[in-house]
């Protein structure tokens, strides 16, 4: 089962307080979104597991031992979609020590941790919007050690594994950030 987006976003507000996370969870959601569709793979299913993948972060404080654990806890409680479950588990690798095995799992890595690179591309530019960030900036900047220390490069590098190029990858993510840009403020 899904869940409607209303019944998600009531989800997500009820277990993230912070604005900026729950923008991030936007555009992961849309970034998932548009890859489900680039891929004809189902977009509802793909774009609920980017706007809950971090439900928990707040409760485990991002811990990365746990975090995504709890999340899948708590939606395999109110009985989601296995396939969204797993997905959301495998996003953060330190708490399972498994490999991902599925497009899906590998799609969720990468689009949940390309918006923060795309997010701190945009910080850059002097109007701060994502309409100024051009694929390869983000690409530039992934390479850059000091500027995507935060970022998880080798997530973003699951692309590769869906099929997409890391330029094809980062333009289609800024379009879909592009769309929703006044929800997320950039």
């Amino acid at each position: 089962m899904l869940l409607s987006r209303n019944e998600a976003l009531d989800l997500l507000r009820r277990y993230i307080k912070n604005e900026r996370m729950i923008a991030h969870s936007l555009a992961s959601e849309a970034v998932m979104r548009a890859l489900a569709l680039r891929l004809g793979r189902d977009p509802e299913k793909w774009a609920q597991a980017g706007l809950l993948h971090d439900l928990d972060v707040e409760i485990t404080n991002a811990d990365p031992a746990i975090h995504a654990l709890e999340t899948a806890r708590i939606l395999t409680g109110l009985g989601i979609d296995g396939d969204v479950v797993d997905a959301i588990r495998m996003h953060n690798e330190m708490a399972t020590g498994l490999e991902r095995e599925t497009e899906f799992q590998h799609a969720l890595a990468a689009g949940e941790t390309i918006t923060g690179l795309i997010t701190a591309t945009a910080m850059v530019y002097p109007d701060k919007k994502v309409a100024s960030v051009k694929p390869k900036s983000v690409v530039k900047r992934m390479k850059e050690k000091a500027f995507a220390a935060s970022v998880r490069r080798e997530a973003i590098l699951e692309c590769e594994k869906i099929g997409l190029t890391l330029d094809e990858f980062a333009a289609l993510s800024i379009n879909a950030m592009a769309e929703i840009a006044d929800e997320i403020g950039l």
